[in-house]
């Protein structure tokens, strides 16, 4: 018997983390006493907002506190959202500071380091190949592996005691 697509696809994201991404951007939907009301924060802010005080020019006070308690909770996730985006604005344009100042510092080293002079580096390189090639013509051409040897281990069996008298070989 098969198993329906509908059990199959139940843990589907089971594993991965959920991240509602950027809240100031999310679409949300919200059920209030009056309905649904679908947009970003800031939208559903406004709503609720011109919901009060259609609520309060009826005479509706609960009604007025309601919808104004609502405001308050995506404007407050709206805020919290700001606070977040701020900080990780601020810690890349630091990155970005020292990113900036360490290739600057990178940059002086390597213009430094070019102007000393490509003849230290050239030398560098010629006198570790001569002494290369005077180590090669030290060595024999014909070099011999080492000699490797066996050593064998012989295990004595010492002799079992069955009494104190008694000695079993």
């Amino acid at each position: 018997m098969r198993t329906s697509n509908k059990s199959r696809s139940r843990n589907k994201n089971n594993n991965r983390r959920q991240n509602p991404g950027n809240v100031i951007n999310r679409v949300f939907d919200s059920s209030g006493p009056e309905g649904r009301v679908r947009g970003t924060p800031q939208q559903i802010i406004d709503k609720y907002q011109s919901l009060a005080s259609d609520a309060m020019l009826a005479g509706d006070r609960i009604a007025h506190e309601n919808f104004l308690q609502h405001s308050e909770h995506y404007s407050r996730l709206l805020v919290v959202a700001q606070k977040e985006l701020d900080a990780k604005r601020e810690q890349q344009q630091k990155q970005h500071e020292n990113r900036s100042q360490n290739n600057s510092t990178a940059n002086d080293e390597t213009q430094l380091n070019s102007s000393i002079g490509d003849e230290v580096v050239i030398s560098e390189v010629l006198e570790n190949d001569q002494a290369e090639i005077k180590s090669n013509e030290l060595e024999p051409k014909n070099k011999r592996r080492p000699v490797k040897k066996k050593i064998e281990i012989v295990h004595e069996e010492r002799p079992k005691t069955l009494d104190e008298g008694n000695v079993e070989t």
